[in-house]
């Protein structure tokens, strides 16, 4: 009893000396309610963020996009752009989407590889100029070379670990513009020489660049939890804790040291940029049979967009509205009767792989010339004329309804299908559309899929119809804002259901899509194509106009292919295929595995399966009245497919001709189980500039945020343990002696 007494009060003092010198910092009491488990305590001191990155991708030349810079994570601290002064260290910049593009043009254009997009831009200016301005291109040297040697903040530049972009409807009312493309996109492929002309008057070109670390664009749950790690810090006044993000997006090409197309595929780090284009014809092709084969009119869409962010690539406007106007026009000539008597054959496409080098229509044409069983029962020489729908849904302005028809060349093919344009606008009684020719003083054809039939073919008679005339109308251009709303005006925005109903209502405030100008498009198209094939420019006739497009039908599309609610888990997508992803995208995506007209369906895109089991049905000869079943995915007679397979136990066999055409670069060859690159072709112009794109492999892609106290903290906590701990030995010390010379006298 008497030796515990000493031990006890010594106990006491030890305790008295911890709590004046080591105050406790922070206290876990109140936010942790309980903690059963390790995953329980990761959840509560890691929180994961959701988002879309900005990824690695290659070309012939180089690199562009992001990546982490070397082999293992990045862990920064977050900090606001508005508030960055001085950085010692690098940081996470939080940037707001108003600051994106003066963000990346004025701090982070200072890869090595951007040395060569420049110079590829200049090669292009050499090589597609006819007549070569000589003022003009010592003017372009100067402007590109003065922005990689003058434009950079380097001492900035390195002291970023990542960006974070915030998302939302809120900021995009600030928005005046924000295209990363090039101001004459893909100019490179133009069939004509003026390729300094300014298509794309807002673009930045900031996703022509490489930057040497992460990017993510936050979703709005990952944006909600950025912030409230921020503001948790602002409320507690902590000065030794920073927020941190840790990014885990180690591109396979940087650790292997692959920084070009050729170096990746050669060590199997990337994949090329792909997919597969659908085609179908109304009313089916006898393939088996040569004879009596009619003149082809091609109808041409887009179904890839491309933005800074490889999974947040909506493309609404472009090109989303012209292949959803195609489908309408599809859906509303597939109740008419009496196709196999008219006197030309209609054909409809639609590409992918358009925004990186025009993929699609380049492997179309190529397969064309090869005679493939792809494109069995084409030939390129009944191609009479072709018209392309582009970006058709910024058309309604006061009530009318207003798209400009880009010819190619004169010819008598192009003057019938302007004509059949002009009959078609005249036979709505209506009249809330019209059609005009674009300005003379355009240097030719916008950018577009006619581009590469021109440079295959310059004789190609053929038409484009977009809703602008000397210049894009959409201000999102491959931007991740080009969705389907692109605000409604407060107190509204594109979240709320008003403003969703809105947009199913065709009356849309502000939206990047009008449904309104996207049905009109449809509706001019459908009976244009029956004018064409039927050779009737009758306006009263009764077989053109009962040829009526389905608005719902396009509102209901446009809901499937421009969000993620209800996205791809649509009933009208879902009644054809299973979907394995909700949210569309409209990334072009990669060729993974051989490339086939008969693809494993595991390598072909949740889009690219619809469109073909839609053609399918809409162009066939049986329209599911038929009682042929299909269990397993074929059917016994070559002129059949089977359709709906995915989204029933037995799909249904139809009589159609529609396949899929493998869509990547003529410069790639497929064998033994990778990827080679062929030598350059003189005589295939495109070839000779095709940039040859891939993406490089990773095995995981992830963003984290969570608290950590700052190291001159743990040092400073470190020395006063020590520095207790010794007190606490000395005054144990000293208090026993005591104890013991008090218990001696006693």
């Amino acid at each position: 009893m008497a030796m515990g007494l000493p031990r006890l009060v010594a106990t006491a003092f030890t305790l008295t000396l911890v709590s004046i010198f080591l105050p406790l910092p922070f206290s876990l009491a109140g936010e942790i309610t309980s903690i059963e488990s390790v995953p329980d305590l990761q959840r509560l001191m890691y929180v994961a963020v959701d988002g879309y990155p900005c990824v690695r991708l290659l070309n012939l030349s180089g690199e562009i996009g992001c990546s982490n810079p070397g082999l293992s994570k990045v862990v920064a601290p977050i900090i606001k752009l508005k508030d960055v002064k001085d950085l010692v260290q690098p940081h996470t910049v939080l940037v707001t989407p108003d600051e994106m593009e003066d963000f990346f043009t004025r701090h982070c254009f200072t890869s090595h590889a951007n040395k060569h997009v420049a110079m590829h831009e200049i090669g292009v200016f050499g090589v597609y100029s006819t007549s070569i301005n000589v003022a003009a291109f010592v003017e372009l040297v100067h402007f590109l070379f003065t922005r990689i040697m003058v434009s950079n903040d380097l001492s900035f530049a390195s002291k970023i670990g990542g960006v974070l972009i915030e998302s939302g409807s809120s900021f995009q009312q600030k928005l005046k513009g924000l295209s990363p493309d090039n101001m004459f996109p893909q100019a490179e492929f133009s069939p004509y020489g003026n390729v300094e002309y300014k298509w794309n008057p807002t673009a930045s070109s900031i996703m022509w660049k490489a930057y040497n670390f992460p990017v993510y664009l936050l979703s709005e749950s990952g944006m909600s939890a950025v912030h409230e790690f921020l503001s948790k810090k602002e409320r507690k006044h902590k000065t030794y804790t920073s927020d941190v993000a840790e990014f885990s997006m180690v591109m396979e090409t940087t650790k292997a040291g692959t920084h070009n197309s050729e170096a990746c595929l050669q060590e199997g780090t990337c994949l090329p940029l792909g997919g597969y284009s659908v085609w179908s014809s109304l009313p089916p092709i006898n393939v088996s049979s040569s004879n009596n084969r009619k003149p082809i009119v091609l109808t041409v869409a887009s179904m890839d967009s491309a933005s800074f962010f490889r999974d947040k690539s909506f493309g609404a406007d472009s090109p989303i509205s012209g292949l959803v106007a195609l489908l309408g026009a599809v859906d509303a000539l597939s109740r008419v009767e009496g196709f196999s008597n008219l006197k030309k054959q209609l054909v409809f496409l639609v590409l992918t792989g358009e925004t990186w080098g025009y993929l699609g229509s380049r492997r179309f044409l190529h397969e064309l010339d090869l005679h493939s069983d792809a494109v069995a029962g084409l030939s390129d020489t009944l191609i009479e004329t072709v018209l392309e729908i582009g970006s058709v849904g910024k058309g309604l302005s006061g009530g009318i309804n207003t798209f400009f028809a880009h010819k190619t060349r004169v010819s008598s093919a192009t003057n019938k299908t302007l004509d059949a344009l002009k009959v078609a606008q005249d036979s709505f009684a209506s009249k809330n559309i019209k059609i005009l020719s674009a300005d003379k003083t355009n240097p030719g054809i916008p950018p577009s899929s006619l581009m590469a039939f021109m440079k295959k073919n310059p004789q190609t008679s053929a038409v484009v119809l977009e809703d602008f005339d000397t210049k894009f109308a959409n201000k999102f251009y491959h931007s991740h804002l080009d969705d389907l709303c692109k605000q409604c005006h407060s107190p509204f925005n594109s979240e709320t259901p008003l403003c969703s109903f809105l947009i199913l209502s065709g009356i849309t405030i502000a939206a990047n899509v009008n449904s309104s100008s996207v049905v009109a498009a449809a509706s001019v198209v459908a009976r244009t194509l029956y004018i064409l094939a039927s050779d009737n420019k009758d306006t009263s006739s009764s077989a053109l106009g009962s040829i009526q497009v389905n608005a719902s039908f396009v509102e209901e599309l446009l809901a499937c292919l421009l969000s993620c609610e209800p996205g791809l888990s649509c009933n009208l997508v879902k009644d054809y295929i299973s979907p394995t992803n909700t949210c569309p995208g409209n990334y072009a995506g990669v060729m993974s595995g051989e490339p086939s007209s008969n693809p494993y369906l595991g390598s072909v895109s949740d889009v690219s399966r619809f469109l073909w089991n839609f053609l399918a049905e809409k162009t066939s000869v049986q329209k599911g009245n038929t009682t042929s079943v299909c269990s397993k995915g074929s059917c016994s007679r070559t002129d059949q497919v089977c359709i709906k397979a995915e989204s029933n136990k037995e799909g249904t066999c139809v009589v159609s001709t529609t396949r899929y055409v493998p869509a990547y670069s003529t410069r790639l060859k497929y064998a033994d189980g990778a990827w080679t690159i062929l030598p350059q072709n003189t005589s295939d112009s495109m070839g000779m500039v095709d940039p040859v794109w891939t993406e490089s492999n990773w095995n995981t892609i992830g963003l984290q945020v969570y608290t950590v106290q700052h190291s001159a903290y743990d040092n400073a906590v470190l020395v006063a343990g020590i520095t207790v701990t010794t007190l606490a030995y000395f005054g144990i010390m000293v208090a026993k002696s005591f104890i013991t010379k008090a218990l001696k006298q006693d």
